[in-house]
């Protein structure tokens, strides 16, 4: 979810392993010559998806910690592909937690339907995420350093 931490986990997490790190975010930006919310203003909800899966789905790393936007689970080309790179690991909060860590949504890229609530879209994606992850970590009440311990070692169980 939006707030999650993944770009700041992420990083971290790059460097403790000494790996690169991509913010697919911003690989989206760049290859887009837009900011994410204006994609989602002139393209629309739709359109913006077809955009993230496809870049998601095309991104090649050799050896990289990728946070993607929390939108990429609609795309299930997308996710086959991260999933087929590497190893999905869901950062997990309650909703109260994300609702507590955001303030303008909509200012981030977030992509919300007409209508739909912060809510309904924590609704929408749960079950999304815990159906692609391979990893969860449960991170309410951790700060960075604790997520940070805990999804190594939810990767070291994945490996061995």
């Amino acid at each position: 979810m939006p707030g999650a931490g993944k770009s700041t986990i992420g990083v971290i997490l790059a460097k403790v392993l000494g790996k690169d790190f991509i913010d697919a975010d911003l690989v989206i930006q760049k290859e887009e010559g837009r900011l994410l919310s204006e994609i989602i203003e002139q393209e629309g909800p739709d359109g913006f998806l077809a955009i993230e899966e496809r870049v998601n789905a095309e991104i090649q790393p050799e050896s990289a910690v990728i946070a993607t936007g929390g939108s990429v689970v609609y795309g299930a080309k997308a996710m086959e592909h991260l999933s087929g790179i590497g190893a999905v690991v869901y950062l997990k909060l309650s909703y109260d937690a994300v609702e507590a860590r955001l303030r303008d949504i909509r200012g981030r890229g977030v992509v919300l339907r007409s209508g739909q609530t912060l809510k309904d879209l924590y609704e929408e994606r749960a079950g999304l995420y815990e159906r692609y992850a391979e990893a969860v970590v449960e991170e309410d009440g951790l700060n960075v350093e604790e997520t940070l311990e805990k999804t190594l070692q939810a990767l070291k169980m994945l490996v061995e």
